[in-house]
C-alpha cells in the first residue's frame, strides 16, 4: 500500500514578506527604526512597555492591511490532495487566511494577547486593534502583551514541531534564514526517507544538510516548482 504523503511546511519571514511584511532584515520597514533589544525581549518590556506595546500595534496593523501571496494559497491547496501541517515562525495570520487548517505557531500569533503576568499561557485574548498598556488588562488585572515569542523566552511549541517534523514525508523549508535559534534546528529532525526542500532566492549560500533540493527563489515562485517535484513522486 502506498504510504500517504504528509506534506510539513516550515515557514519564515521570507514566506510573508512578498505580501508586503516586512522582515527586520529589512532596509525601509518598520524595524528599522526600531533595534531588537528594545521592543522583542523581556527586558525591553520591563523597560519601556509603552514603546514595545505601540511597535506590536503596528506591525498588527501592517499585518492587517495585507492579503496571503500566492505561495500561501499553494500550501493551503494542497490539502486537497495531501496531509499537510505547517509549522510557522511568523505570527501573521496569513496561513490561515489562505485556508491552511493544521497549522503551529512557533513563535505566537500577533492576533492574540496573554497575560503579562506569571499565567501567560493560561489564557489567550483575541485582538484587532490598538492594545493600551493602561486599558487593556487580563482577567488576573496585568497588561495585556502580544502573544509573540521574544528573543530569550522558550518556544512553547518546539516540542510539538519536532515530533510533527519526524512524521514528514515531505519537508518544505521555505523563507526562513535559518539563523533563528532554537526553530532554525527543527530542520535536522526529519526521518531518513523524508524529502526535503529548501526555498530561497539566497538558498544556495545556506548551510542545510546535502539531502536538501535547494530551490533558489522567492516563495511564490519555488513553490510551484516544489509542487511539481512531490506530485511526481
Amino acid at each position: 500500500m502506498k504510504k500517504l504523503k504528509h506534506i510539513v511546511i516550515f515557514s519564515g519571514a521570507g514566506m510573508s514578506a512578498e505580501s508586503g511584511i516586512s522582515t527586520f532584515r529589512d532596509a525601509g520597514g518598520l524595524w528599522e527604526n526600531y533595534r531588537i533589544e528594545e521592543v522583542a525581549t523581556p527586558e525591553a518590556w520591563k523597560a519601556n512597555a509603552k514603546m514595545v506595546q505601540e511597535f506590536y500595534n503596528l506591525r498588527r496593523k501592517n499585518i492587517l492591511s495585507v492579503q496571503p501571496n500566492s505561495a500561501h494559497l499553494l500550501i493551503a491547496q494542497l490539502e486537497k490532495e495531501f496531509q499537510v501541517t505547517v509549522i510557522t515562525q511568523n505570527i501573521d495570520d496569513l496561513h490561515e487566511r489562505a485556508g491552511s487548517t493544521n497549522i503551529v505557531h512557533l513563535h505566537g500569533n500577533i492576533l492574540l494577547a496573554k497575560s503579562s503576568g506569571p499565567k501567560q499561557e493560561e489564557k489567550y485574548y483575541p485582538v484587532t486593534g490598538d492594545l493600551d498598556i493602561e486599558k487593556d488588562l487580563c482577567d488576573d488585572g496585568y497588561p495585556l502583551r502580544p502573544h509573540v515569542v521574544w528573543f530569550g523566552e522558550e518556544v512553547p511549541n518546539y516540542a510539538l514541531a519536532q515530533s510533527i517534523i519526524q512524521t514528514a514525508t515531505d519537508f518544505i523549508v521555505i523563507g526562513t534564514s535559518l539563523n533563528v535559534y532554537p526553530a532554525a534546528g527543527l530542520i535536522h529532525y526529519t526521518s531518513n526517507d523524508c524529502r526535503c526542500f529548501l526555498i530561497d532566492p539566497s538558498a544556495s549560500t545556506m548551510h542545510v544538510p546535502s539531502y536538501f533540493q535547494v530551490i533558489n527563489k522567492p516563495a511564490t515562485e519555488g513553490m510551484v516548482q516544489c509542487i511539481e517535484a512531490i506530485k511526481k513522486g
